[in-house]
């Protein structure tokens, strides 16, 4: 049996396979960076809500004006001119995360036959020893029906 989807497409060449990977690994940097994009937008939720909590136990001890004047000054502040950091999720979202995938998987579709991860695949085959336990091309018990499995080739 062999599995097509991580198979170099007829005709696809050494630099073209290792171009339409470059593309892919790109991608996978800007999904790490959303990633820490996120982190940031829930620091900051968390931070914010924080501080609200900070101002409430300053005026529970009696500090009200120093209470008050946290919550005016920095409870609720955008964290860059005009945004709080979901806005700058949907900016990045939209402008260059949503895109980005459009654009690898054009390249994928046209240069690879829409096949992921055919660098990758071929890599494994190069690293691997045939034959070896824990070096098998693909699992040899699949439980997911999308997932093929097969024997050493």
């Amino acid at each position: 049996m062999t599995d097509d989807r991580h198979r170099r497409p007829e005709g696809a060449s050494d630099a073209t396979v290792e171009a339409a990977g470059k593309v892919s690994e790109a991608l996978e940097w800007v999904e790490r960076a959303r990633g820490r994009l996120y982190d940031f937008h829930q620091m900051m939720g968390h931070a914010d809500l924080q501080l609200g909590e900070a101002a409430d136990a300053l005026a529970e001890a009696g500090h009200d004006e120093l209470a008050a004047r946290l919550r005016r000054e920095m409870v609720g502040r955008n964290v860059i001119d005009g945004r709080w950091t979901f806005q700058i999720v949907e900016e990045f979202d939209d402008l260059y995360w949503g895109p980005m995938r459009e654009a690898e998987r054009r390249v994928r579709d046209e240069l690879m036959d829409g096949r992921r991860h055919v660098f990758e695949s071929e890599m494994k085959d190069d690293r691997r020893t045939p034959g070896r336990p824990h070096h098998e091309r693909r699992p040899a018990d699949a439980h997911d029906p999308s997932v093929t499995s097969l024997d050493d080739e």
